[in-house]
């Protein structure tokens, strides 16, 4: 996980991040209204900072769109700086967890379009299977609704655990029926799953964060999400009524472009995966 933030274009939206990242804002970025400046997009460093900057600096100059990207470590910032203007867009999330977030935050975000899955992992520095897994086992998850239910249900899907019927994405370690080798969980921010890999077991990693750490989750991970009819696919977003800006229609094509899933079948070779 990165401590600081790149600037890509401009500095970073005002703000404090997650972690003790700061942000100094700019009145002039051309978010908010202002469709004619340049499309103001906040991004998870990687990924998605990673396939935006690929858009800017080789298909977007001959679409004739100006793109700036932000960067943030956070999961909660993207949302909120594009639902107060500071940012025109984002793109980190799936639709679970912007469901999730506009009703707890009351905020009005959309999805544009879905860009690419990024497989969710269980990954260990202990062990090498996840059979290997001793009797009373600590497993770092995710603590946000959606991704703690979506770490709980790889668990379940590999036999680890067993969920009570129905509980979808609000699943949570007390919805847990069966546990055979009691394990015990530990609830941490997304951000901080690889970075407690010392401390625990194994530990749940969103596959953004993953690579951030270095991790291969096509070839590191104990057990890795299937992508077949999977949810979670990372999607550019807007807040409400700004769908039709021809700036993120252009920026939704170039998205979904040839181009761009050759991009991440050759960077990311299997660990994100194109969904379109």
């Amino acid at each position: 996980m990165r401590n600081t933030a790149k600037i890509t274009t401009a500095v970073l939206a005002a703000g404090a991040l997650t972690f003790g990242l700061t942000a100094c804002g700019s009145s002039d970025s051309g978010s908010g209204s202002d469709t004619d400046g340049p499309l103001v997009v906040a991004a998870s460093p990687v990924p998605h900072a990673e396939i935006l900057n690929y858009v800017r600096d080789n298909l977007a100059k001959d679409a004739g769109l100006e793109l700036e990207v932000r960067e943030f470590t956070d999961y909660v910032t993207p949302n909120t700086a594009t639902e107060d203007g500071s940012v025109d867009a984002n793109y980190f999330q799936n639709q679970p967890y912007l469901d999730d977030f506009n009703k707890k935050k009351g905020t009005h975000i959309v999805p544009v379009v879905t860009v690419h899955l990024e497989p969710l992992g269980l990954y260990s520095h202990k062990v090498k299977s996840a059979d290997d897994l001793k009797s009373g086992a600590t497993i770092a998850v995710p603590n946000d609704t959606v991704n703690e239910a979506r770490a709980l249900k790889l668990l379940a899907d590999n036999g680890l655990i067993t969920l009570k019927d129905g509980v979808g994405n609000e699943a949570t370690p007390a919805d847990i029926t069966k546990n055979p080798k009691k394990l015990k969980f530990k609830e941490l921010e997304a951000a901080q799953t690889p970075r407690s890999l010392d401390d625990v077991d194994a530990a749940v990693v969103n596959g953004n964060y993953a690579i951030e750490a270095d991790l291969q989750p096509a070839k590191d991970a104990l057990v890795l999400e299937s992508p077949k009819d999977n949810p979670y696919g990372n999607f550019l977003a807007v807040k409400e009524g700004n769908e039709d800006d021809p700036r993120v229609k252009k920026l939704a094509e170039l998205l979904t472009s040839p181009e761009v899933e050759k991009f991440i079948e050759d960077k990311y070779a299997g660990s994100v995966i194109a969904s379109f």
